[in-house]
This record gives C-alpha cells, sequence and structure tokens, in this order.
C-alpha cells in the first residue's frame, strides 16, 4: 500500500552515534541510522549530504515514506522520522521566515546561506525548550529514552500484551556542529541536553481523528478506500481489530501490572498523549499507539493507607483508564459501523451488533473477560498477573 500526502524531501546526514531497540539488534537497516534535514537546514552543516530521500509531512515534526520499509507478523510498516523541524514557530501561527530564524544566528557565514536560501517551505528546528523535555521541531533525548524503554518492555517488537505500539527502532543523535547552532535558536528557554531524532516503524499514517490530512473520524469513507475494505466480511474484520487494540489501550495499566512487594503495584499510564491523536490504523484496523515518550510507568498504593476501607487506589486507576480514551475508542468505532452498514447496504440494531463484535474481539485477550447479565454486558478486567484481588468490573451496555 502506497501512503498519501503532502510530499517532502529530507537530505540525510551521518549521525556520530546511534542506539538500537534490542528486537531490532540484529537487522540491518542503514536508513534508519541516519539524521534527516529538510533542505532550509543545509546552511547549518559543514559538510554535504550523504543522499536525500522522499518522505510525506505527519504531523508537525514528523515525516514518513509513503511506500513500506519492514514486514512484522506479516503487517508492513514504514519508516517514520521524529524531530525534522517546524514549518512555523513556537508562539505563532505563522510560517519561519528567514529574518526571524537569522535574529538568532550570530555566525555570519550560517545567516547568509539562509538568506540566500530559495526554500518555498522552510523548516527549523530550534533549541526553544518545549513540553517537558523536547527542544520545538526536534526531540529530546530524554524524551526518546523514555520511548524507547517501553518499546523495549514489549512482549514482541509491537505487543504489549496486547497494547499494540509502532516501535521506535532507533535513537539517532544529531551532530555536534549542529547541535551546536541549533541549539543558539531559542526565544524564551533553551534546551540544554542533547538532541536527537527518533526511528520509527508505523503501519500506515492514518491516525483515529487529529493529526492526519485524512483521519478515521472525519473522512471514514476514505480510509475505506485506502485500506480496500470493499466487502462487509472486510468490514467486521477491521471492527473486530479496532475493538480489540481498543479494548488493550483502554487497559493498558492491567497489561502491564507488576508486584512491588511492599504494598503497591506498577504499571503503565498515560502522560500527555491521546488516542485521537497519538495513535494510528493499521490496514486491518488494528489501533498500533505511536507517541510512545508520553507511556508513564506509575506506582499506586494497593489500598489507601489514610482509607484502607475505600475503593482500591489500583481499581481507581484503572476505571480512571477507561474514562480517559473511552469516547473517542467509541466515537471512531460509530463511524466504522455507520460507513460499514452504508457501504454494504447492511443494517443491524447498534447494541447487539456490538455485543456480536465485542465477543470476537476479546475472544482470547489475557486481561478481559465478557460477562452477560440480563440487563447489561460488564467487562471483567483482570490483569497480566493473576492476582483476583486486583480486578474491575465496568459495564459497556446497558439494555
Amino acid at each position: 500500500m502506497k501512503l498519501h500526502g503532502y510530499p517532502i524531501t529530507l537530505n540525510a546526514y551521518e549521525s556520530p552515534k546511534v542506539v538500537t531497540n534490542k528486537y531490532f539488534a540484529s537487522y540491518c537497516v542503514p536508513d534508519l541510522e541516519k539524521i534527516y534535514f529538510p533542505n532550509s537546514m543545509k546552511p547549518f552543516s559543514g559538510s554535504a549530504p550523504l543522499d536525500s530521500k522522499e518522505f510525506l509531512v505527519d504531523d508537525n515534526r514528523s515525516a514518513v515514506v509513503p511506500r513500506p520499509s519492514a514486514t512484522i507478523d506479516n503487517m508492513d510498516f514504514y519508516q517514520n522520522v521524529k524531530g525534522i523541524g517546524s514549518t512555523t514557530g513556537p508562539f505563532s501561527r505563522r510560517p519561519f521566515r528567514e529574518a526571524e530564524i537569522c535574529s538568532f544566528i550570530k555566525n555570519d557565514n550560517i545567516s547568509s546561506k539562509i538568506r540566500r536560501s530559495r526554500e518555498a517551505v522552510p523548516r527549523y528546528l530550534t533549541g526553544e525548550l518545549w513540553s517537558r523535555g523536547s527542544p520545538y521541531g526536534a526531540q529530546g533525548l530524554q524524551y526518546a529514552d523514555i520511548a524507547m524503554k517501553a518499546a523495549e518492555m514489549a512482549t514482541s517488537p509491537t505487543s504489549i500484551h496486547g497494547f499494540r505500539i509502532a516501535p521506535i527502532v532507533k535513537i539517532v543523535f544529531l551532530p555536534e556542529e549542529i547541535e551546536t547552532q541549533i541549539s543558539k535558536i531559542y526565544w524564551y528557554r533553551r534546551f540544554k541536553l542533547p538532541m536527537v531524532q527518533e526511528e520509527r516503524l508505523v503501519p500506515s499514517n492514518v491516525r483515529i481523528y487529529f493529526h492526519s490530512d485524512h483521519t478515521l473520524g472525519d473522512d471514514t469513507s476514505w480510509v475505506f478506500d485506502l485500506f480496500e475494505i470493499d466487502t462487509n466480511e472486510k468490514a467486521i474484520r477491521f471492527e473486530i481489530n479496532f475493538l480489540k487494540s481498543g479494548m488493550a489501550v483502554l487497559t493498558l495499566f492491567s497489561r502491564s501490572l507488576k508486584n512491588n512487594y511492599n504494598g503497591t503495584h506498577s504499571g503503565l499510564d498515560f502522560y500527555d498523549v491521546w488516542l485521537d491523536k497519538d495513535a494510528v490504523l493499521s490496514p486491518d484496523g488494528t489501533i498500533y499507539w505511536a507517541d510512545l515518550e508520553g507511556l508513564e510507568w506509575i506506582t499506586v498504593w494497593d489500598k489507601d493507607p489514610a482509607n484502607p476501607d475505600a475503593k482500591s487506589p489500583i481499581e481507581e486507576k484503572m476505571e480512571y483508564q477507561i474514562y480517559r480514551c473511552m469516547y473517542e475508542f467509541m466515537y471512531a468505532y460509530e463511524q466504522i459501523e455507520i460507513e460499514r452498514c452504508k457501504r454494504f447496504g447492511i443494517s443491524t440494531d447498534r447494541k447487539t451488533q456490538f455485543e456480536y463484535l465485542l465477543k470476537e474481539a476479546l475472544r482470547d485477550d489475557e486481561v478481559i473477560e465478557l460477562e452477560r447479565e440480563p440487563d447489561r454486558l460488564d467487562l471483567n478486567i483482570g490483569n497480566i498477573l493473576g492476582e483476583e484481588e486486583l480486578t474491575k468490573k465496568f459495564t459497556m451496555i446497558d439494555w
């Protein structure tokens, strides 16, 4: 499958240091060990590019290749580079202008090259401290390390007990001469830690609702065409995979639970990342979490020390995690089901259809079992440790 999007040419440079995901240590992937910069960043390097490569713009500071780069578990994946620069300033919606960038540069040679540049849409990496640990338009080593640790927690290259991830394969460090100049471009606060790029593998550039030219939530028909969902049977399978992987997103804490044997348990939670914009969709309907830097290891008391008879803090966390992404998840499912019925002329009762699909999706799930009562359908949520006292019941459908 060829991906769609706005094309961008990136120039490849040699990196002084590369860190590799343990799952990919034996793979020879030279294209994933290079630094990629847009043409507007050429003045910052004293050496010529090794070569150039065609990408598609993916969100604000990332790019993805249009054709597959690797196959994992019979699924095509595409090279995705995070940290290629931004086209707009951190405190403006206006495009970057050469004069604005040159106002930060004290090197006359670099400034002259920038002013002579004829790049139609300039894109720059900057040293402005942005978010929690990232330079604006680029990527910081702290965030990349978090993403790598999460990726290496997986039980396979793309799964944490059913929670599917778009794996970070390499952390690629910027050349020192370029990083030194970039770090001087800042408006208020300077990023003072190492800068890197993340080399990731993604199954597509289609997001759930935001940060894509076409998303599942607002262009469902286009997504069906792109993924060649041309029969009702394919649509049903797509829905089942969507629900299976989506339920894993809602129960990530339970799927990563660890007993600390001191009255606490730890597990993965989400920090400043969201299902609607930070996950991508594969052609078979599976949701893959892409922005792994937002997966955070947290520790929770088994019981509230101040109120031991209250609801378990672990149960509270499990419930909160479900509600955090539930609306986006159900909204997207509803769009898929509407498109399936419209496209193939098959109309079914909403709740009956959802129950059937959910049963198929969770048939062999590691954590969730379904329990049907006369007036409702419940999720019985366990955990990968099999600890029966750490469970949660949650109603998915009321009748």
